[in-house]
């Protein structure tokens, strides 16, 4: 790629911003980014953690057994993805870790006609294991699957959840960005369709109804229909999560709903 793929810029924020600010939405434990040494990296959410990776150039089995260590002690299992995921939705996420359960270590699906090791689940005890490994010098992640009980899921078997079907049809949440021109055909690509709805002093002059717009942050959204997001704004993402976040990613399906912070608003 030439530069760093997490600080790539994805519609106002950056290709990492995007990955843990959904993975935060989505699952209810900690969100982990292990780094490179020396490795600098974009902002993150509030809440997300970032462990080191002590030695360079072992790949995908270093961080992982360095990113499963780090969760062992407070999940039993986690979603394991690369940066370069702009696609992800949170319906693939709750698909795959639902997929493992207490006959399995690791859910691998075969997605896109490849498998994808890194938008998988895996049960966080297996930690010492591919730390074993590592130190053996045994860095493919083919031979983890030799080690454990995998559970492989193929795209009929993804799109059975009705959801994640409805949602992402052609499971694009595996698509990632290895070449610059992945980078630019990916970027060029329409930002997610959100529906905004506005309420009480924010609805005034028939502005009530919902509005569907383009936008992949709710900052995009906000300005969308024309709202600043500042302190008299408040969002609640799908009717839960209250938020100011302006780089808050959004994903085809949501609905914003932006609300007055003032009181009696």
């Amino acid at each position: 790629m030439g530069e760093s793929k997490a600080a790539l810029e994805w519609h106002g924020s950056t290709l990492l911003r995007r990955t843990t600010g959904l993975l935060a939405r989505t699952v209810d434990g900690p969100v982990v980014v292990v780094r490179a040494p020396g490795q600098a990296l974009p902002a993150l959410p509030a809440g997300v953690e970032t462990v080191d990776d002590p030695v360079e150039g072992r790949g995908p089995m270093q961080g992982i057994a360095i990113g499963l260590a780090a969760l062992s002690d407070r999940a039993r299992i986690a979603f394991v993805c690369s940066t370069d995921l702009p696609f992800l939705h949170p319906a693939y996420v709750r698909r795959v870790l639902s997929a493992l359960d207490a006959e399995v270590d690791v859910v691998l699906p075969h997605a896109g006609g490849h498998r994808q090791p890194l938008a998988a689940a895996y049960r966080t005890a297996l930690a010492p294991v591919v730390a074993g490994m590592v130190t053996h010098g045994q860095l493919k992640l083919a031979m983890l699957f030799d080690h454990c009980r995998v559970r492989r899921i193929d795209d009929a078997g993804l799109l059975a959840d009705p959801r994640l079907r409805a949602l992402d049809p052609e499971l694009d949440s595996v698509l990632n960005v290895n070449e610059p021109d992945d980078y630019r055909v990916a970027r060029a690509r329409p930002a997610p369709e959100i529906t905004v709805q506005r309420f009480g002093a924010l609805a005034s002059g028939g502005k009530r109804g919902p509005t569907v717009v383009e936008a992949a942050t709710l900052g995009a959204a906000a300005a969308a229909v024309g709202l600043p997001l500042d302190r008299h704004v408040v969002a609640a993402l799908n009717g839960d999560q209250i938020t100011r976040d302006a780089e808050m990613p959004l994903v085809a399906g949501d609905t914003v709903a932006f609300l007055s912070a003032d009181a009696g608003g």
